[in-house]
């Protein structure tokens, strides 16, 4: 049996204050409507981080999975960059 795939999203670590978890906010650029400005809007994910291992600032790339919790369905692959 096959799985479907699995949404993936690249985006910047703004908290680590939960423990196993992390908030990642991830942004993209929208074209307005009306104006067709690009605008940026952005999306929080709390993912979760079994070892602890991010820190704010990080570039991450989490994956879509089960329910971990209330609101937690999407877990870390890997750490794309560290904050400096």
């Amino acid at each position: 049996m096959e799985r479907n795939l699995r949404k993936e999203r690249v985006g910047v670590v703004s908290s680590n204050k939960m423990d196993k978890s992390i908030v990642v906010m991830v942004e993209r650029k929208v074209k307005h409507p009306l104006y067709g400005k690009f605008v940026k809007k952005s999306t929080k994910f709390i993912a979760h981080d079994e070892e602890n291992t991010c820190k704010e600032g990080d570039t991450v790339k989490i994956m879509e999975t089960r329910k971990m919790s209330k609101n937690k369905n999407w877990r870390l692959i890997d750490i794309i960059e560290r904050a400096k």
